[in-house]
């Protein structure tokens, strides 16, 4: 009975959001993402989405071309230093969209539509 209560203990414990962050950049900084285009993956921080099984959200840029082998990676790193032997172990990758692409594709040409307009003619 104490690997099961060691397993439900694991799967319902709650993480520290700026823990988790320093853990994330000690696994970069032991080994970075792989490069797979111009631009190198960025992971910039991490929270935890839910429990049992716990799930770990990492936030950053160009994450969807982080391969399995360096999520497996993750996996493995966050798995030995929170002791989470017993259950299993999610990790989702979020991506901020750019807004200037987001903006650029309403219009369909010229700048976003965010920024002012320059070039009203003034009256004062």
């Amino acid at each position: 009975m104490k690997a099961v209560d060691d397993a439900r203990a694991a799967a319902t414990r709650k993480l520290s959001t700026p823990k988790l962050t320093r853990m994330l950049h000690a696994a970069v900084l032991h080994q970075q993402p792989p490069r797979t285009s111009p631009f190198r993956p960025k992971l910039r921080m991490l929270h935890q989405g839910g429990q049992n099984p716990p799930v770990i959200v990492i936030h950053g840029n160009s994450l969807d071309k982080i391969g399995d082998g360096y999520r497996r990676f993750l996996e493995g790193w966050f798995r030995e230093r929170l002791a989470l032997q017993g259950t299993p172990l999610r990790i989702e990758f979020r991506s901020a969209a750019n807004p200037v692409c987001r903006a650029q594709s309403r219009s369909g040409f010229g700048p976003p539509t965010r920024w002012p307009a320059v070039n009203r003619m003034r009256t004062w």
